[in-house]
């Protein structure tokens, strides 16, 4: 039987600063999402794209964390999605990969976005991560992580790259642009997860949230308040890469942090 793996990406609006709201309301949407493999959240899922993290309990990323894992094990999904993160003193925006029985990867946001000032706000990660499920390897990251293809650059070292975001309206375009480049380029699965709705400061995010397969094919989009389900195939990005060995004559170079 071909390995599939079923998506479920959750294009939502957010409460702002609100993680209780907004866990009752991702709770009340996960529970429907039967039958996938994975679940998608938005970027910073429990407060929407806030600056002012000092404004939240400093346990309030441990209580997601653990309201992830809760949620995981309900649905028998791996859930993934960033949240304000406090640890020994500062803040990061910081990634869930959460399976069923409890275990969890993090991955920290590495390019904060200046142009917001997160960059004053959250420590930046170094290290990318790459992620074994169900015979996918998947490298997720956030939002203006995008923009940046050398941290993306595949080695043939995973199959899906995603990413979750709080993108807005005036540049959209760029979005949808580099998520389909992100695909060919990488001979890879693209899925990208954005929010709607309009945050505090005014800023309006139109979804978008899209899965592009390795030739660059849309095959899921959205602009809705809506889940969205895809399914990926191993057997196409097998044969994708067997018959178009790009990935063989890519440039050689180590990231120097």
């Amino acid at each position: 039987m071909a390995l599939e793996l079923k998506i479920a990406l959750i294009q939502a609006p957010l409460i702002w600063e609100g993680p209780t709201a907004n866990r009752a309301y991702f709770s009340n949407k996960i529970a429907n999402c039967s039958g996938v493999d994975i679940i998608l959240l938005p970027e910073m899922f429990t407060t929407g794209f806030t600056m002012t993290p000092e404004n939240l309990d400093r346990e309030e990323g441990r209580l997601t964390l653990e309201w992830m894992q809760q949620n995981a094990k309900k649905s028998d999904a791996a859930l993934i999605g960033s949240l304000p993160f406090y640890e020994n003193g500062n803040f990061t925006n910081r990634l869930f990969f959460v399976k069923p029985n409890g275990a969890y990867h993090a991955y920290d946001k590495r390019h904060t976005f200046t142009l917001a000032g997160e960059d004053k706000v959250y420590n930046a990660g170094n290290d990318r991560l790459i992620v074994l499920y169900k015979d996918f390897r998947i490298c997720p990251m956030v939002c203006y992580d995008l923009r940046f293809p050398v941290w993306a650059r595949n080695d043939d070292a995973y199959d899906v790259v995603l990413y979750v975001a709080n993108w807005p309206l005036p540049r959209i375009n760029a979005w949808d642009t580099l998520l389909k480049a992100r695909a060919i380029e990488n001979l890879a699965y693209c899925i990208g997860l954005n929010r709607v709705g309009t945050d505090k400061s005014g800023h309006e995010y139109p979804g978008h949230s899209a899965v592009y397969d390795c030739l660059g094919e849309r095959i899921a989009y959205s602009e809705e308040e809506e889940v969205v389900f895809a399914t990926l195939s191993k057997e196409h990005i097998t044969i994708t890469r067997e018959k178009l060995k790009f990935l063989d004559d890519r440039d050689q170079f180590t990231l120097l942090g």
